[in-house]
């Protein structure tokens, strides 16, 4: 039975499936492989078979299986991983795809890892046909969901070189249902020789962390390093990348596709993306285009949302959930200021309901400058400098030209530039600029960097978006030649008041430049063009499909409120001494069902005063989830009382009107406003109107005139205000918030912060759990911390933090777990944690640094540094020994 979604217009018939010369051989898997279980408290154990694939040509391919859950046949995932990793850097990502219903295949690529053979860059006898192999081997499994015999339902994902391998997968092998490749090319060619210059660095650091030129097949050898000597790539050079490119297969690239590139990438900039898009869309398949904030030049990589879009991708077209929220057809993510409490560039999100391309909204912009002479020095050198390639994490250029740091050089006498006027309001610049300029050289070629500059209204501070240039070798430059220049493509804003500025440079550092001297002349030809993409703006995700009619939580908090002033039962008489205080816990227990020894909570205590915003932290199977439901009374407890305003805490308990709660967020009408759900929720509580103090709760959750509009226009943020509105209604005193900023990005997190903060600046009172600790440590007054059910420590944020007894043991190689171990077992030591940078040590009330230091001298452990450390993360690591 074929398992395919009718009706859908990109379907493609079944062709017979094509064969590679490679993929005739044999396979066998070695051994039975070695199984093992990762366990998780709140998720199915993931099964893990680790085998070994013989091909044909003798090479061993190092794979992983996982699956989870109950027995059964399930959709498949092949995860490829980046160059130079191994199968082990995406088996989280399969973890968690396991966890989701999917049977999943890791693999180590041909020379990585455990795997042996040459690398061939996605060789489509080699890593390809390996690919196909694989799927073969699915279509064998009794877990994999079949369209047919022989033929898996499987999509494929990766990253980088497992990107490429996705594109490739689903050009050579029709079996292949759908893709989501991330930060990776199109034309391998074009990305190593853009514009017929040889990307030197990059090229390099390829062939170094393949671990040497000798690790590659002999031709990709040979061409290295034939272009590395002459520094120009040849046609046999460009003709030997085309073939391993999905350029090559492009026309047979049909399945829905998801492209996730980056925008701060040197080495495959968005221009690879774009391409792909309308060669895949032109094949009649499903494209939708993400552009996230990081890339191989560093930058946020966004790993956890854009895992999500991955998993509702597959959901759709894998398992056939046309309910799946797969996101906007185009997403970029933009920049936004800087994080004090790290740092970082702050992002949100802005969509689209179609792919914009390069090209959308053209605006033309005037240059000024007469024609311009620069010189090509000898050598090439001293190079200009754009991008520094594999500089990579948080302290990459593109990350710093993202917060408007100028750190890109241009030396005098060797570029030429054109600036516009000030522009007269705020420019947005979504795609590639274009401009046409005259070109001259005293040589026959010429070499170029083009890059557009964002210049400051002072004139002094100029900014290169995301540190990338154009090279372009002009032929026949000594008669003159006109060049069309085609700009990287870049998202980002011109500030009113700031220029534009074309330059024209001689050298780069990233790039290969003529050696010979030469004299270049460079005059202007057109104005600049500049793409704004209009029909982008915030994105306004669409409601889950679940939302349709008021969820059963609602409907369920609703009876309880009804039943409360038809039912009453015999309750502990209020206490007076409590009467202004919203909560007070004493001895709360709780054990699991059917069990007389384990327990969820244990001998639970702590308190809350008005006017606090409480966090309450803890790993997963800490008790938070079931500590808050005994105090929303959803449940009893075993032991101890929960008291609220002085009254004892019981299911349907009068006190309870006086809570609001939100928890796992709430369902609305979609073809409702705002306002008309929230009026709607609150008739069927059968409380009086006037008791909502609806505007007031509107106030405070900052939703504006989005109030009359339908909540199906809603973003994710948007809808997340209005669902804490709603737990608002009514002004309760105590509010209760259950990981609220869940699905949200950084800006829609820092306006949730904003509404707990305002919310309790009026007396009340806000318990919050959550995981995102920097987020609870800018929002939070006090803190409750527990682990395996039991109180770890309360307080306010700043004792807890600021506490002398958390110390930063700084190495200079990583900490093995065992000296961990003894580290932590020495005498005042409470706790020691592994950490990147070396161990985080909590001393006890007998322990002390230079007591602490002496020991680690003489464990041998090679210290660099010893310092307190008053992150809330590490104090939270610290706290509960490392169990999170």
């Amino acid at each position: 039975m074929d398992l395919r979604l009718p009706g859908r217009p990109w379907l493609r018939s079944r062709r017979p499936r094509r064969t590679l010369a490679a993929a005739a051989a044999v396979v066998v898997l070695a051994g039975a492989g070695t199984w093992t279980a990762v366990v998780s408290d709140d998720a199915p154990p993931v099964r893990r078979a680790d085998r070994v694939m013989t091909t044909g040509d003798g090479v061993r391919i190092d794979t992983s299986f996982f699956t989870a859950g109950p027995d059964g046949r399930r959709p498949a995932v092949l995860l490829g991983h980046g160059f130079g990793g191994s199968k082990e850097d995406v088996r989280e990502q399969a973890e968690d795809l396991a966890r989701d219903g999917y049977a999943v295949l890791t693999w180590s690529a041909r020379g990585f890892g455990r795997s042996t053979g040459k690398i061939g860059l996605n060789d489509p006898e080699g890593e390809v046909a390996d690919v196909s192999r694989l799927i073969d081997w699915l279509a064998g499994r009794p877990e994999v969901r079949l369209d047919k015999a022989g033929d898996p339902r499987v999509g494929i994902a990766g990253n980088s070189y497992g990107g490429a391998v996705a594109l490739l997968g689903a050009g050579h092998d029709d079996r292949v249902d759908a893709i989501a490749p991330a930060i990776t090319y199109f034309d391998l060619a074009d990305a190593l020789f853009p514009g017929g210059v040889f990307k030197k660095l990059w090229a390099g650091a390829f062939v170094t962390s393949g671990g040497g030129c000798a690790r590659f097949e002999p031709a990709l050898c040979a061409m290295y390093e034939r272009v590395a000597e002459s520094g120009v790539p040849d046609d046999r050079a460009r003709a030997l990348l085309e073939a391993r490119s999905p350029s090559a297969v492009a026309d047979r690239i049909d399945v829905p596709t998801l492209l996730m590139q980056g925008q701060t990438d040197s080495l495959f900039p968005l221009g690879q993306a774009d391409a792909a898009a309308r060669a895949i869309r032109a094949n009649g398949a499903p494209v939708d285009v993400d552009w996230l904030a990081g890339g191989h030049d560093g930058g946020d990589p966004e790993t956890d949302r854009l895992h999500g879009r991955v998993r509702a991708w597959f959901d759709r077209y894998l398992k056939g959930d046309k309910n799946a929220d797969t996101g906007p057809a185009f997403r970029v993510t933009r920049t936004g200021g800087v994080d004090s409490t790290d740092g970082r560039a702050q992002l949100r999100g802005a969509s689209a309901d179609s792919y914009p391309g390069l090209a959308a909204g053209t605006r033309s912009v005037p240059l000024a400058g007469r024609e311009q002479r620069f010189a090509n020095p000898a050598g090439a050198n001293p190079p200009a400098v754009s991008a520094l390639p594999g500089i990579g994490g948080s302290g990459g250029l593109s990350q710093l030209s993202s917060l408007g740091v100028g750190v890109s050089l241009d030396f005098p006498g060797q570029h030429a530039r054109f600036d516009s006027a000030p522009v007269a309001r705020d420019l947005r610049v979504t795609g590639s600029p274009t401009a046409t300029v005259r070109v001259r050289s005293t040589s026959d070629d010429a070499v170029l960097f083009a890059k557009v500059y964002d210049v400051g209204a002072d004139g002094r501070q100029q900014v290169l978006p995301s540190q990338l240039v154009t090279p372009v070798r002009v032929e026949g430059a000594r008669a003159g030649k006109d060049v069309r220049l085609t700009l990287p493509a870049v998202d980002h804003e011109v500030r009113k008041g700031h220029r534009l500025r074309l330059v024209l440079a001689s050298t780069d550092l990233g790039y290969a430049s003529p050696a010979a001297p030469a004299t270049y002349s460079v005059a202007l030809k057109s104005d600049l063009t500049v793409p704004t993409a209009p029909g982008v703006t915030t994105a306004a995700a669409p409601l889950p499909a679940w939302v349709v009619w008021l969820p059963v939580a609602g409907a369920a908090l609703a009876l309880a409120l009804l039943l409360t002033g038809r039912r009453r039962t015999a309750a502990p008489a209020p206490d007076p001494e409590l009467a202004g205080v919203p909560l007070q816990i004493t001895g709360l227990s709780k054990r699991y069902a059917r069990s007389a020894d384990r327990y969820a909570v244990r001998e639970l205590s702590f308190r809350v005063e008005k006017g606090q915003v409480l966090g309450l932290l803890g790993p997963n199977g800490a008790g938070k989830t079931t500590t808050l439901r005994m105090l929303m009374g959803l449940i009893r407890p075993d032991d101890g009382e929960i008291r609220v305003f002085g009254h004892a805490v019981r299911p349907g308990a009068p006190v309870l009107s006086r809570v609001g709660a939100f928890v796992e967020g709430a369902g609305f009408l979609p073809h409702l406003s705002g306002r008309e759900n929230l009026e709607l929720y609150w008739a069927a509580t059968g409380r009086p109107p006037q008791d909502a103090h609806l505007d007031e709760a509107l106030e405070i959750a900052g939703l504006g005139d989005a109030l009359a509009r339908a909540v199906r226009t809603y973003s994710q943020g948007m809808r997340q205000r209005l669902a804490i509105a709603q737990a608002m209604l009514g002004l309760p005193d105590l509010l209760i918030l259950d990981e609220p900023t869940n699905g949200l990005d950084p800006p829609q997190i820092r306006e949730m912060r904003e509404v707990m903060i305002r919310y309790a600046a009026a007396g009340r009172t806000v318990i919050v759990s959550s995981h995102l600790l920097a987020e609870v440590e800018q929002s939070c007054t006090h803190l409750v911390v527990m682990d395996r059910g039991r109180l770890v420590q309360a307080g306010p944020v700043h004792e807890i933090i600021g506490s002398g007894d958390t110390l930063l043991v700084g190495t200079v190689t990583p900490v093995e777990e065992p000296v961990a171990e003894k580290v932590a077992a020495l005498p005042g030591i409470a706790s020691a944690v592994r950490t990147d940078e070396g161990l985080l040590v909590r001393l006890d009330a007998d322990g002390t640094a230079p007591r602490l230091i002496a020991e680690l001298v003489r464990l041998e452990v090679p210290v660099t540094s010893v310092g307190p450390h008053r992150r809330l993360e590490d104090a939270f690591l610290t706290l509960i020994g490392g169990s999170a």
